[in-house]
């Protein structure tokens, strides 16, 4: 049996599907994932919480990095793997559908009521205030407080906004400030070694709870702030499907494994099942 009927006849025996989320699903929109096959690292880890908080050189990096990576997310489109989500979703076969992903295609798709795990990275927050900017705000910041950055980089895009710089000399690149109060400035997302805030973790938890299966679509559950719902699920006696290419870190556990490439796999399944596409049937 083909991938795509597999997943659909398991669709259609699970009207009500908790949806978890990882970097596989936007791949093909361009943007890198960090994982391979394996699940082990392609580069070096991102950088922890901890260190942007306490080192300026690594801060500096963080934020050059930043400011070469972030035009390619802005540009970067929904793929099959979004628009078949929404499309299910607007079928109400999805009671809740969490992301691990940082970037907003879901909701670009047309993906309702998205529980974005790990933040957005197009907004930022103020750590003295909290006061929160757009990241294109940010960004225009970023190149007028360091002009000459505006043609000196030429950078491989990483994951999450990222750039490969690691050839460059990054010690003078100037971070931006709160305009409200000069505070420091950060992504709004959880960084490694940052927890991930408790009201998204028991909105999710309960979604969970008031579904008759989970549904992992591009992600190796390697970090535990998602595989923990997948072992919530197993505890809990739901079916648990992974979609995604290479291992994870629940194979184990799962009732489903299909890996495959997401968009494809989960399109012509939802043609199996007569899903019409969320974007025509708007």
């Amino acid at each position: 049996m083909s991938t795509a009927h597999a997943l659909a006849d398991w669709l259609h025996a699970h009207p009500r599907v908790f949806v978890l989320t990882g970097a596989g699903c936007s791949t093909a929109s361009g943007i890198p994932d960090y994982r391979d096959r394996n699940g082990d690292w392609k580069r070096k880890p991102p950088v922890t919480y901890q260190a942007f908080l306490h080192e300026p050189a690594t801060r500096a990096r963080y934020w050059a990095r930043s400011h070469a990576g972030w035009p390619m997310v802005a540009r970067a489109r929904p793929n099959a793997a979004h628009r078949a989500l929404a499309s299910l979703g607007h079928a109400g076969r999805i009671e809740r559908l969490v992301t691990q992903n940082v970037d907003g295609l879901h909701q670009r798709a047309g993906s309702r009521e998205v529980i974005d795990l790990h933040g957005r990275i197009d907004a930022v927050r103020c750590l003295a205030c909290g006061a929160l900017s757009s990241r294109d705000d940010v960004q225009a910041q970023l190149a007028a407080r360091n002009p000459e950055w505006m043609h000196a980089v030429d950078a491989a895009i990483a994951p999450d906004g990222d750039a490969d710089l690691d050839a460059i000399d990054t010690t003078r690149f100037v971070p931006p400030h709160c305009d409200a109060c000069a505070g420091l400035l950060k992504p709004d997302v959880v960084f490694f070694g940052e927890n991930v805030p408790r009201e998204r973790v028991f909105e999710a938890q309960a979604a969970l709870q008031a579904s008759d299966a989970m549904l992992v679509v591009g992600s190796s559950l390697m970090v535990y702030s998602g595989f923990r719902f997948a072992v919530r699920a197993r505890d809990a006696g739901l079916p648990l499907a992974i979609l995604t290419s290479g291992a994870t870190r629940a194979d184990d556990i799962a009732t489903l494994k299909l890996d495959a490439e997401s968009g494809e796999t989960l399109s012509n399944a939802l043609n199996l099942l007569g899903i019409p596409d969320a974007a025509n049937a708007a």
